[in-house]
């Protein structure tokens, strides 16, 4: 007998930092449970980011506690379900869990509303999926470094997708959304991580085209 699926969701207070949320799970809607925590504890009711339905609700939250643990002391309080992340980058890490379960489906939300998002054109025949920035396409090898360009820190390259910086690993988009500089920031808060980097002076998605061309031309 299949479980009946749930949710794991992200919620934002006014009344909290703007890098605070909370990650749980329920097993009824969403805006059921966010107005169940509107009380005296806080003085202005939770908002809705973003939720995602799955059947393996129960495992996605403890995997999304567990990530954004080792990838740096950001829960607020151990016993609580509070992080010191950015909303997007918590996005972030729901989006790349998605990506593993077969009936995972993430709703971004505003005004505690579903976000519905434009569906893509089909791509014809001849089109493929970008994948996803690996270092191996610009020919850098892990230990190496690259540049944060907005600011100029150096990080280590820690994987073929990760980074080091400060002994905590990052992925490049939760990275860039977590130290871009305020007058720096877009308004959606979503970036192409490898856009920011820069490797002997040289932008990573430049580096990537560069090489995807060649290898057309092959």
């Amino acid at each position: 007998m299949n479980k009946e699926p749930g949710y794991v969701y992200i919620l934002t207070n006014p009344s909290f930092r703007e890098d605070w949320v909370k990650i749980g799970k329920s097993s009824r809607p969403v805006d059921i449970r966010s107005k169940e925590l509107d009380n005296t504890a806080v003085p202005l009711p939770f908002e809705i980011f973003a939720t995602m339905k799955t059947s393996k609700y129960n495992e996605v939250e403890k995997l999304v506690h567990k990530t954004i643990d080792r990838l740096t002391d950001l829960r607020i309080r151990q016993n609580r379900e509070f992080f010191n992340v950015p909303p997007q980058m918590a996005l972030d890490i729901f989006r790349d869990i998605a990506t593993t379960i077969d009936d995972a489906e993430v709703t971004l939300y505003d005004d505690n509303k579903p976000v519905v998002e434009k569906q893509p054109e089909p791509q014809s025949k001849c089109e493929v999926k970008r994948a996803r920035f690996k270092f191996s396409m610009c020919g850098i090898k892990i230990g190496e470094q690259v540049t944060f360009i907005p600011t100029g820190i150096t990080v280590k390259v820690a994987s073929d997708d990760s980074i080091e910086y400060e002994g905590r690993i990052y992925k490049l988009s939760p990275f860039v959304g977590t130290f871009m500089p305020e007058d720096h920031r877009n308004a959606s808060g979503a970036y192409q991580g490898s856009k920011y980097f820069s490797y002997n002076g040289k932008v990573l998605e430049d580096i990537r085209k560069e090489n995807e061309e060649i290898k057309e031309s092959e």
